[in-house]
């Protein structure tokens, strides 16, 4: 087991405040074979918990088998494995520990044997949605994500350990004061470069995200209106990355809701693909506001990238049930707009956030 103190202090806090492990529960800690020592430190608080470990250990650490989902024909991508699905449908509770070895390994994948193993997985994945089974994703730092964030390894862990170990009981206080101001507003407005977008949050509340079910938190998100969405936002600050590929430069435009025009500098293609993978792919399941403390650049990692202070981000694809979210989809693709250099955020005409800054 790991001599980092910190270690231990990250497996206490996605089992007892992430997830709230119960004796008797089933779970399933799914991870690479980096994350060993997190994996042994968590494994070790559940069996002091009364709790079963399910664990699931994966050799590139992103989840999928990429030799297996590469090989097998369509008819076996298409339908999890029934003793695999009969386990995800009876646990209680997942840990998943993001630990590539290559963060960009699921690019070998085509686009149709992803969707095949997205689709297949989708009924599975509402349990996750609707909190039946109680759930935290979380990262262990590896040279990959290090490599792709600029950083040694150690500069990342104390990255990765900074924006985790925070007193959340304080942020979602701090938190919660801004969500109130988007719940008692009608609609939000986001303007920056290239970017002026309306939606409607009438009727939608905000969920806090303060040490739940991922980690980092550091974040507010509400569901606007599924077919309010009206106008252009440009993602030029940012890449989009997502199952292992890099969207520079992407520009979307909403009518009724949907995007009605798509652009982007680099991987243009998989960007139309992923619009076209269902009917619910071009709409949106997710406004999010960062507010992590402790996250101060990009990364390339939008585990940590959605939550930077000052920044909005958007997903396409499914919502999110806690949220009033309806829109249905088996992508759920946060993208993640810059707003210091220039943007703002209107509540209902009047000026919330500005250039980063809360106005109140």
């Amino acid at each position: 087991m790991s001599g980092d103190p910190r270690v231990e202090a990250y497996a206490k806090l996605l089992v007892e405040t992430c997830i709230d492990a119960q004796p008797g529960w089933q779970v399933i800690v799914r991870a690479g074979v980096l994350a060993r020592p997190l994996l042994e430190a968590i494994s070790a608080l559940l069996g002091r918990k009364g709790a079963y470990v399910l664990t699931r250990v994966s050799a590139s650490g992103v989840g999928t088998n990429v030799e297996w989902a590469a090989q097998a024909p369509p008819d076996v991508l298409s339908k999890p494995a029934p003793l695999e699905a009969h386990t995800w449908e009876n646990a209680d509770a997942l840990i998943s520990i993001e630990a590539p070895e290559n963060t960009r390994e699921l690019g070998s994948l085509s686009e149709d044997r992803l969707a095949l193993v997205q689709a297949a997985w989708r009924p599975i994945v509402e349990r996750l949605l609707t909190h039946e089974m109680q759930w935290v994703g979380c990262q262990f730092p590896t040279s990959a994500l290090a490599q792709d964030a600029g950083m040694s390894l150690t500069e990342f862990s104390d990255f990765l350990y900074g924006a985790c170990l925070l007193d959340w009981d304080a942020e979602r206080e701090r938190m919660s004061r801004y969500a109130e101001l988007f719940d008692a507003a009608e609609e939000v407005r986001i303007v920056g470069v290239d970017t002026d977008l309306r939606l409607s949050l009438a009727g939608r509340g905000t969920v806090v995200d303060a040490g739940g079910s991922n980690m980092p938190g550091g974040e507010f998100y509400c569901c606007p209106v599924e077919d309010s969405a009206e106008g252009m936002i440009g993602f030029s600050e940012f890449p989009a990355v997502h199952l292992g590929r890099e969207v520079k430069g992407a520009t979307l435009r909403f009518e009724g809701g949907r995007v009605v025009d798509a652009s982007a500098q680099t991987e243009e293609e998989f960007l139309l693909t992923m619009l076209d993978l269902d009917d619910g792919s071009r709409q949106l399941g997710e406004l999010g506001i960062g507010c992590n403390p402790g996250i101060t650049r990009h990364l390339k990692n939008t585990a940590f990238d959605e939550k930077i202070d000052g920044t909005v981000h958007l997903a396409l694809g499914n919502g999110l049930p806690e949220a009033g979210g309806t829109n249905v989809s088996q992508i759920h693709w946060d993208i993640v707009k810059d707003l210091h250099r220039g943007g703002r955020i209107e509540l209902d005409g009047k000026v919330v956030q500005e250039q980063g800054r809360w106005a109140a």
